[in-house]
């Protein structure tokens, strides 16, 4: 079995290419919601969430994620403190979950920052999700109500596209113009023929 990362830009699409993968039958590991699933469930992960930023960051709700992408998106040691906090978790959680799907061909981890948090260590391929900036801050504006400057603040702290595509083995470009299902399926292919061998 074939472990997979799927990576690319915040408002790139991921998520909606992961939904024509998974059509496909292929299992998808979302790293993010993992990551927040940690963050409230995992008694280590919060006290050391608690030791990074203080015992206010939790309320009755759980994490205050707003407090915290306040701090850490505008301190980048904040943000590497958390990272180093919830992404050995996350790959821990991967490793055990892709236990259930010995019977697949290949299975997905989804990651906004797959290289950027080293999450790409382990993985047999990469596909990253392109897109335009311009279209993607206009998605993120649909979808989260963030002004610009917030959202080019995070684009910031990830690695740009062009980084990307070149450290990726497939690349699907979610332009508004370019079809993404046949793209899927192209690499569906060379996927299901590569764990074959």
């Amino acid at each position: 079995m074939l472990s997979v990362g799927i990576t690319g830009g915040i408002g790139s699409g991921k998520s909606t290419v992961c939904r024509v993968f998974e059509l496909l039958e292929v299992p998808v590991f979302y790293a993010d919601a993992e990551a927040r699933k940690l963050q409230e469930e995992d008694a280590s992960v919060r006290a050391a969430i608690i030791s990074l930023f203080g015992n206010d960051i939790y309320n009755a709700s759980g994490l205050n994620r707003k407090l915290v992408a306040e701090k850490v998106f505008t301190d980048k040691f904040l943000l590497d403190q958390l990272n180093k906090i919830i992404h050995p978790a996350t790959i821990i959680a991967f490793n055990k979950w892709k236990e259930n799907y010995n019977d697949k061909s290949y299975v997905l981890k989804e990651a906004a920052i797959l290289f950027e948090s080293s999450g790409n260590i382990g993985l047999d391929k990469i596909i990253v999700v392109s897109a335009p900036e311009d279209i993607r801050i206009e998605r993120i504006m649909k979808r989260d109500t963030l002004l610009r400057e917030q959202i080019i603040s995070r684009m910031k702290n990830q690695m740009s596209d062009e980084e990307k595509t070149a450290r990726a083995d497939f690349v699907i470009v979610n332009d508004e113009k370019q079809a993404i299902i046949p793209q899927v399926m192209k690499i569906h292919e060379s996927l299901l023929k590569i764990a074959a061998n």
